[in-house]
């Protein structure tokens, strides 16, 4: 009897390790089954120059190299640095907890990824329409954007967007994130990416949100 006592009690710490790497891989597949929704842009910024000044240029040729020498600098450098923070809402429509401690994520614009980070922090919504913001951060070069012709017009309509502007076409912007588990004591990657598509417009800044 105290063998088997003793063979049990040593089993309980890999029986708790293995309900947690279930309970992690659990939150992490209904994470999947969410819904997402850029829901605002702020904390924009080109070459220094806070984006919404740029809102009545409709072409990078307009820009006046004498009001905005950062941005005339930057572009004889080859480098343009951009960021912005992008405000992701996550509904969870299943009854399980959806969560996470940490995730990568990328952003592509036109097919081409021009962004990507790491957020370390645990991230939680709640079942049965819970909802969360996760803020995605934005640093780039924006010099390879704006002179690759593949990317070019793409990222001037997203500028143009992101500025304000009401008569610019919507941006398609997608964003992929993994989430990562904490298995034996190291971090994981989960297989595959959860992919979010959507379309940007100027009214992101006017209302603070997009539907």
């Amino acid at each position: 009897m105290k063998k088997i006592l003793l063979i049990a009690l040593l089993a309980l710490p890999a029986l708790f390790y293995q309900c947690g790497v279930s309970r992690q891989i659990g939150e992490a597949k209904a994470l999947g089954d969410c819904k997402y929704n850029v829901l605002s842009a702020d904390s924009m910024f080109v070459a220094g120059y806070d984006v919404r000044e740029f809102r009545s240029i409709s072409k990078l040729e307009d820009i006046n190299p004498l009001k905005y020498p950062r941005l005339a600098a930057g572009l004889l450098a080859r480098t343009i640095p951009f960021s912005a923070r992008v405000n992701l809402e996550v509904m969870n429509p299943t009854n399980k907890l959806a969560a996470l401690n940490q995730l990568e994520y990328k952003v592509l614009l036109a097919g081409k990824e021009f962004a990507n980070g790491f957020i370390n922090q645990r991230i939680e919504v709640s079942p049965a329409g819970g909802r969360t913001v996760v803020p995605v951060r934005l640093q780039t070069n924006a010099y390879e954007l704006l002179t690759d012709p593949a990317t070019r017009e793409a990222f001037t309509n997203l500028f143009r967007n992101l500025s304000g502007d009401q008569t610019t076409a919507p941006s398609k912007v997608t964003i992929k994130i993994k989430p990562t588990l904490d298995l034996f004591n190291k971090a994981v990657n989960y297989p595959g990416y959860i992919t979010i598509e959507q379309d940007l417009t100027g009214k992101m800044l006017l209302n603070g949100n997009v539907r």
